[in-house]
């Protein structure tokens, strides 16, 4: 299933995960962990924010994926079920 994940950094966990050298090697795993066809990295309520988009195979995947950034960074995590342009045209196909 397509996935969208936004995770979100408190600006201390942040701030501590650069310093230290962390942040990109958590956001490295994390991409190759999901094979992410797309990431975007911006701000979002005041926080630093990935959205990543990404096809869950399975949803025991989900602790994989989301545990390293909720202990290695204090992230918060969020998944959504998504879909492209081709696949909503055809969900709308069989209505």
């Amino acid at each position: 299933m397509r996935m969208m994940m936004k995770v979100q950094l408190p600006a201390a966990d942040g701030n501590r995960a650069i310093k230290d050298g962390s942040l990109p090697e958590i956001i490295r795993k994390t991409l190759e962990t999901t094979k992410a066809e797309a990431a975007y990295f911006t701000t979002m309520d005041g926080l630093r924010t990935m959205i990543a988009v990404f096809d869950l195979k399975v949803t025991p995947d989900i602790v994989r994926i989301a545990e390293p950034l909720f202990m290695g960074i204090n992230a918060t995590v969020e998944f959504l079920p998504c879909m492209n342009a081709d696949e909503l045209k055809s969900g709308l196909s069989s209505l």
